[in-house]
């Protein structure tokens, strides 16, 4: 059983940068793939971002690809979100997800099997 807990989430303006990270315990890290996903209010669970376990591949989002940047730390067992020029519509909960589909599915919600418990981004205009 793998447990994520993030951090990092907090009130910003719109233009800031963020850092969100993802500790995990539990498992061995460096065999998962790793992704952030989030979630506004009202709408529906999305994709932002994945690495992969061997090459620390990456695959983000088409609408973050040039703000946001996803590594990983496997010493420190810790994947990271980096976000920078935040909108408005960045503003969600994001969360951490632990699994193995690489390259298929990848950016499916279903495909990750442990879940962090989110941590919440507020962008103000």
């Amino acid at each position: 059983q793998v447990q994520l807990v993030e951090s990092g989430g907090r009130p910003v303006q719109a233009g800031d940068s963020l850092r969100l990270s993802c500790v995990a315990s539990g498992g061995t890290f460096s065999s998962y793939v790793m992704a952030w996903f989030r979630q506004a209010p009202g709408k529906e669970r999305e994709f932002v971002a994945a690495i992969s376990a061997k090459t620390s591949s990456t695959v983000l989002h088409d609408s973050v690809n040039d703000r946001f940047t996803i590594s990983r730390d496997n010493a420190q067992n810790t994947v990271y979100l980096e976000m920078n020029s935040l909108k408005f519509e960045d503003t969600a909960v994001y969360y951490c997800a632990a699994g193995w589909a690489w390259p298929n599915r990848r950016t499916y919600a279903d495909a990750y099997i442990y879940w962090g418990q989110g941590t919440q981004v507020t962008v103000s205009s």
